[in-house]
């Protein structure tokens, strides 16, 4: 992988202590190191994002979104999510993760059942449809994952990287607040 000037590399130390004082000019704030290297992180994640998508929209005829959430209903398995752990697990909010499901209840991806432990409320599970069409996209996203996220990184900085993922993703969750 690329280094970045102004951070660290090898220790975990971030930015050196002038990084943030030289900012002094949009051209420095353009060109800050920690700038760069978030704007390249973000840059490769939206098109990525639009580029398996798109796959999975035209090949299996459901959005990124969708594909998401089938993947977090399969494996809660059953007998299914509650609609607020769906919205916790795509940080959406009740309503979003309500109009999303309704969607894909019309599709006949989902569907609605009794809560064993809530008289009143209600989960979310795959249909027999909803099952097929995770595996169908699965093996789809997988061999594009290979080929746009995996194949252009060199293989001996593939596991640290996917780690270094991990760590970011579980870092910015916690900061996240949770849904009442």
């Amino acid at each position: 992988m690329e280094a970045v000037e102004g951070v660290s590399d090898g220790d975990g130390g971030g930015a050196d202590a002038a990084g943030q004082a030289e900012i002094s000019s949009p051209r420095e704030a353009a060109n800050n190191a920690l700038v760069l290297a978030f704007g390249r992180l973000q840059g490769a994640a939206n098109r990525l994002e639009y580029i398996l998508g798109r796959s999975l929209e035209q090949e299996c005829g459901i959005s990124h979104l969708m594909f998401e959430v089938l993947l977090i209903l399969g494996r809660a398995g059953e007998p299914g999510l509650s609609m607020r752990a769906v919205a916790q697990e795509q940080v959406l909010t009740t309503g979003g993760a309500t109009r999303l499901v309704d969607r894909m209840a019309a599709a006949g991806l989902v569907e609605r059942a009794e809560d064993p432990d809530d008289r009143r409320g209600r989960l979310v599970r795959l249909t027999g449809l909803g099952e097929e069409t995770v595996v169908r996209a699965s093996r789809l996203h997988v061999e594009n994952i290979r080929r746009y996220f995996v194949a252009p990184l060199p293989p001996e900085d593939w596991e640290r990287f996917s780690e270094d993922l991990r760590i970011l993703s579980h870092s910015a969750r916690d900061e996240l607040p949770r849904l009442p």
